[in-house]
């Protein structure tokens, strides 16, 4: 078993580039094929018609399982699907053995209707600390991998996140309202200001990669599913930006986060929008 940082920095000195071969191979396998090819009895809802799984998720989660295992013997996988089948395969992120987080198809909504814009998400965690990622993007043929301490890269270029303009609104994807509650709706509405112009969010590791490549300026998400943050966090991290919870701290993969939470293409703007995500309950307390 994997017992240390060093013997998890050297797995990715050198085989880094075999994890990114199997996530290709995966989508190769399991997605692309089905890329607007799907039957109706291929789609499944799980909690709702905004909550769909496809064969493909299936296919393509299980493939990477025994591939990433494979490649990384005595870690563990938890998957978004495995987890829907038994929820305690979720504890596992609390252990000591490497874990590998993955999402097989992110934006499995824009998938079932032929919208290229999904992808699949990978990350290594030790410790409850994310030390890589990757996001792939067949349909766009994009392919963005970030490595703790190492940078990101997207297609072999150097991710920058840079600083949002002056002058201009902040562009914010916002959660789904199937996914948040009353109490981070009304915390959402904070954003509604002048200044800022939120919209819907799609895949969340596409909007990860549109901040670290400094054509998003932040992110509001109610929800802390592993699997859809670990990879984007750690690529907006390592592109130089930032992400912060409710009370102020780095969202944890671990769990137990502040929500909403945002992710920025600077530490400036995520404390900007967390301040204007506090905005609504100081009103409320200052009137009670």
């Amino acid at each position: 078993m994997i017992e240390d940082i060093e013997t998890i920095d050297e797995f990715l000195a050198h085989r880094a580039s075999d994890v990114e071969r199997a996530i290709r191979k995966a989508a190769a396998a399991e997605i692309m094929p089905r890329f607007r090819q799907l039957s109706a009895d291929e789609i499944d809802q799980k909690s709702g018609p905004h909550d769909l799984v496809t064969d493909a998720d299936r296919l393509a989660e299980k493939h990477l399982t025994e591939a990433l295992l494979a490649l990384l013997p005595g870690s563990v996988v938890v998957g978004e699907e495995a987890v829907h089948a038994d929820p305690a395969v979720y504890e596992e992120i609390q252990g000591t053995a490497p874990v590998w987080i993955v999402d097989p198809v992110d934006g499995t909504r824009q998938f079932v209707n032929g919208d290229p814009g999904f992808c699949t998400l990978v990350a290594l965690v030790l410790d409850g600390v994310v030390r890589a990622s990757w996001t792939y993007a067949p349909a766009r043929e994009q392919f963005a991998t970030a490595i703790r301490g190492g940078g990101a890269v997207l297609d072999g270029v150097p991710l920058r996140s840079g600083s949002p303009a002056d002058g201009r609104d902040l562009e914010v994807a916002t959660s789904h309202p199937d996914y948040t509650t009353q109490e981070q709706k009304h915390a959402l509405l904070g954003l509604r200001v002048e200044g800022v112009r939120p919209r819907p969010c799609g895949s969340a590791g596409l909007e990860y990669l549109a901040i670290a490549r400094g054509e998003l300026d932040a992110t509001a998400f109610s929800w802390e599913a592993s699997w859809d943050h670990a990879a984007g966090l750690l690529l907006v991290e390592e592109a130089g930006g930032a992400h912060l919870t409710l009370d102020g701290e780095p969202f944890r993969v671990t769990g137990g986060n502040a929500l909403p939470f945002t992710a920025a293409r600077d530490e400036a703007t995520a404390r900007r929008v967390i301040d204007l995500l506090a905005a609504p309950s100081r009103r409320a307390a200052a009137g009670a």
